[in-house]
């Protein structure tokens, strides 16, 4: 009798419509390399629909707060069903980009400088000085990043507007000019380096991740083999130190501009990475010889709880 796997997607964070298109999409392929089936558009009853449904996998397509952030996890863990990507500690500190800054860190992985203070102090004043860079301390997906370039007087306003919905801490970094490279790891693998290429504007945001056409991706990354070595290298250092099982994506960036420093840092651990069609980790999967079948296949027999 095939496995039973329920794709968890959707959900009720701000990237709920990748996560729905994510969940499709692997259903699709699961179903094509014999597994049953069943899709869940996540709501608040999900325990007790896990609970009736007893699936023998939750394949976890859900991106964002709730989906990324330990809280399904942890349910998950309680009902005792094996999932797919991290547990609850390294999603949730993922997921708090300052906090797993410290322990990238600490592991030697470079981050950025940065301070985290609360959105309005950073409306009044400029947290750094620009360019630099402002985020929400634990959304993906570039959602609520926000670019401070060097021309602007004022800080950024839109941070006190009282219909911001994305928490009333904000992380500032300085903003590294150059290349914004990504490299996912696949249990203890690393895969190979994208370089990803906005098709418009400067700069990787919701739009050229999820739209066709909004970015160019070259792959392998077209640098220097020690840099790209590198890059492999803080990856996995990066997915260990966080305690990340299964599949994560690290994204960096890369100052080789001409006036360039060469500075390479580590900006973020993604235990939640999309899947879409035009989503980096497939990409990278296949570069290395996976179908995307068989990636969504090895996560599945990759899943156990106590992750």
């Amino acid at each position: 009798m095939p496995k039973h796997v329920a794709v968890l997607m959707g959900g009720w964070s701000a990237e709920r419509e990748v996560s729905l298109n994510s969940g499709a999409g692997c259903a699709k392929a699961l179903e094509a390399v014999g597994y049953r089936v069943t899709l869940i558009d996540v709501k608040r009853d999900i325990a007790a629909v896990l609970e009736r449904l007893k699936p023998d996998v939750a394949f976890n397509a859900l991106h964002g707060r709730v989906g990324e952030d330990g809280t399904i996890q942890g349910i998950l863990e309680i009902l005792r069903i094996p999932y797919t990507h991290s547990g609850v500690l390294a999603s949730a500190l993922a997921m708090q980009k300052d906090k797993a800054k410290v322990v990238m860190s600490a592991a030697g992985v470079p981050t950025a400088q940065g301070v985290v203070l609360s959105r309005f102090a950073a409306a009044e004043r400029h947290a750094l000085p620009p360019p630099y860079v402002v985020k929400p301390v634990n959304e993906g997906s570039s959602v609520g990043v926000i670019i401070v370039r060097e021309d602007r007087s004022h800080p950024p306003q839109e941070l006190s507007r009282p219909d911001w919905p994305y928490g009333d801490l904000v992380l500032a970094e300085e903003f590294i000019a150059g290349r914004e490279l990504t490299c996912a790891v696949m249990g203890e693998q690393a895969l190979g380096v994208i370089d990803i290429r906005p098709a418009t504007g400067v700069f990787y945001d919701y739009d050229a991740k999820y739209s066709k056409g909004g970015s160019i991706h070259v792959l392998p990354a077209k640098i220097k083999p020690n840099v790209y070595q590198r890059v492999q290298e803080l990856a996995v250092v990066a997915h260990r130190a966080l305690g990340c099982r299964g599949v994560s994506r690290a994204d960096f960036r890369y100052d080789d501009t001409a006036t360039g420093t060469g500075t390479l840092v580590c900006l973020e651990v993604n235990t939640q990475p999309g899947m879409t069609e035009t989503s980096l980790v497939p990409e990278m999967a296949a570069h290395a010889g996976y179908s995307f079948g068989e990636l969504v296949k090895w996560m599945v027999e990759d899943a156990s709880c106590d992750r």
